[in-house]
């Protein structure tokens, strides 16, 4: 069976997860202690790997004191209302 990969978009948050972690210079084992995780989660979520649930999101931003939105600055087809176009969707 064919591993799945990564969103795009999931690769994104988790990039700037990652971002801010290494500015602030915390380890992942230090932010996997907050969330009450194995910094192996933290690792998947940092690599897109594992989705991060909105309530897990906004739990990381107060960890890390960003807003939520910054997870989504700089997301390629973002806007206002959502996505542009469907074609950021695969189908099914």
């Amino acid at each position: 069976m064919q591993k799945k990969a990564p969103n795009h978009i999931d690769r994104h948050i988790g990039s700037r997860v990652r971002a801010r972690r290494t500015m602030l210079g915390m380890s992942q084992e230090l932010l996997a202690d907050a969330l009450g995780l194995t910094f192996q989660q933290v690792q998947k979520y940092e690599k897109g790997m594992n989705r991060i649930g909105a309530s897990r999101l906004l739990q990381i931003a107060g960890i890390l004191d960003v807003s939520i939105e910054f997870f989504f600055e700089g997301l390629p087809g973002l806007r206002a209302g959502g996505f542009l176009g469907d074609s950021l969707w695969p189908s099914s």
